[in-house]
């Protein structure tokens, strides 16, 4: 019997009815799981994953399980660990090590038992069960065929690894697949951000100053959902070519000292830290609204505001109150990824076609571990393609195709 480290088991109930949900929601991973039972490709191999712990990063763990993986399960987040879904997957016989609101030396407990037992692929969500095992478990490396990585922070992590050699497994670069950031960064996070938003605040959105911070893919649908609802939406960058894409979309752009005085809400969708400091705490104004959609609580520096307050207060669920002098800011969800620690994450659509790249991407280790070379993988153009295809279908759309004349024209030189 395996030996799952979660909230209650009593809650698997609704765990299972919220991964009953999504399962009719998500076609694509319906199709893949059916494969998976018939073709086994993990047979025998252990998977340990780290990824916002809901019903759809559940449902994947039951399509890897249904190719014959062992799963040793974790979140990727403390807040956005849903209890009945962990429940869920115990109650199914995997291996699940988290609960919500875990403590930072439980989080880390909770990781380290995902790796101990050991795996032959490891799918990641930020890069923390690759750190911990270069780190801390190097003797599990050889057993090692590779991983998955889900997002551009944990991307950005492997890629620094890589350029110090010190990357010792193949990773594959999940989210730099068409169908994963083109879909799921844009339309998943700019509805899922505001879905959390707005359920956590129950504010009006229209009228109101938006400064995105960040114009990369999920500052984009930040951006373009915020500009749906009504409000003035202003983008900070600090990539020129990214900045003058805003001002052609239609956004007006500047320096968050410039805007920090005139948002009402704030959304960072940077990757990187204290992109909102104590400069610009002290220039907002009295209910200003701040929230993160980047993978680690650091893009708001929380530490400092927490400093140079003068009184802190919970005002709500999931929204705590800084008094500075005679003005309050509301941080949502501690500044932690608020799409998910305030919400459930992206649609579930969406995330079909996320994770049936992962899913593929998975099995593509396990089919050519003898011939990859590289220690940095992009996702192969057959399985974007499939997955495009395969979305297409879903949805009863169908496309044209080229001939061979067309072939032959597009591949040759002369007119």
């Amino acid at each position: 019997m395996h030996k799952s480290e979660i909230k209650d088991i009593r809650l698997a109930g609704e765990g299972k009815k919220k991964i009953a949900w999504v399962k009719n929601n998500m076609p694509i991973l319906n199709s893949i799981e059916a494969e998976f039972l018939e073709n086994k490709p993990f047979t025998g191999l252990r998977i340990a994953l780290s990824i916002h712990l809901e019903a759809k990063t559940a449902y994947l763990c039951h399509v890897l399980a249904a190719g014959g993986a062992e799963m040793f399960i974790t979140g990727s987040n403390p807040l956005s660990t849903q209890d009945d879904v962990a429940a869920a997957l115990a109650d199914a016989g995997m291996n699940v090590y988290a609960w919500h609101g875990a403590t930072a030396e439980e989080y880390e407990l909770h990781l380290k038992k995902t790796v101990e037992a050991g795996p032959n692929i490891v799918i990641d969500d930020g890069g923390d069960l690759v750190n911990l095992i270069h780190n801390e478990y190097p003797q599990l490396i050889p057993d090692i065929i590779g991983g998955c990585e889900e997002t551009t922070t944990g991307i950005l992590r492997l890629l620094a690894m890589d350029k110090a050699g010190v990357l010792k497994f193949p990773m594959v670069l999940v989210n730099n697949a068409q169908c994963k950031h083109l879909f799921d960064n844009r339309y998943g996070t700019g509805q899922s951000v505001w879905d959390g938003i707005n359920r956590t605040t129950n504010l009006i959105v229209a009228s109101k100053t938006v400064v995105v911070a960040g114009y990369g893919w999920c500052g984009k649908g930040v951006a373009m959902r915020a500009k749906g609802f009504g409000a003035n939406v202003i983008i900070t960058e600090i990539d020129p070519v990214k900045a003058i894409e805003a001002l052609m979309d239609g956004f007006d752009v500047m320096e968050m000292k410039q805007a920090a005085p005139l948002g009402d809400i704030f959304v960072t969708v940077t990757g990187c830290k204290d992109v909102i400091g104590e400069a610009d705490f002290r220039l907002m104004k009295d209910g200003a609204i701040l929230c993160n959609a980047g993978h680690f609580n650091v893009e708001i520096n929380m530490e400092r505001l927490a400093q140079i307050a003068d009184e802190t207060e919970e005002k709500r669920k999931n929204i705590t109150g800084y008094r500075l002098g005679d003005k309050w800011i509301y941080i949502l969800a501690e500044g932690r990824l608020v799409n998910l620690a305030a919400g459930d994450g992206h649609p579930a659509e969406i995330m079909d076609m996320s994770f049936a790249i992962q899913a593929l991407s998975a099995q593509y280790l396990t089919l050519h571990k003898e011939e990859i070379a590289s220690m940095i993988i992009d996702v192969p153009e057959t399985i974007d393609q499939e997955v495009a295809l395969r979305k297409l279908s879903s949805m009863k759309v169908t496309i044209d195709v080229l001939t061979e004349a067309q072939e032959a024209y597009l591949e040759g030189w002369k007119v």
